[in-house]
């Protein structure tokens, strides 16, 4: 499913114009202005009971290997997103 499909399947359940549900799932899940990223940005977590929640984990700097010249190369430390996915949300996929 992508973001226009989810969008269509949004509006088709709650009732709201596809605009309304494309301003919602863009509140949502924007990269530069949606809830969930700013929230993570912050240093945050973000837990829906049943969903999941969204987290940011820290990764240790390590070496690395370049795959086309074979030299050895620094990876700084980083944060990085993360979800886990709730108890709800794994038996429903089962």
């Amino acid at each position: 499913m992508n973001k226009s499909e989810l969008v269509d399947a949004l509006a088709d359940r709650t009732g709201m114009t596809k605009a309304d549900a494309g301003r919602a799932v863009d509140a949502l899940f924007s990269v530069d202005q949606g809830v969930i990223a700013k929230t993570l940005k912050k240093g945050q977590k973000v837990q829906i009971t049943g969903f999941g929640s969204f987290e940011t984990r820290k990764r240790k700097a390590r070496t690395g290997r370049n795959p086309r010249t074979g030299a050895t190369i620094k990876i700084p430390a980083t944060r990085a997103p993360s979800f886990r996915g709730g108890k709800g949300l794994k038996d429903a996929v089962k």
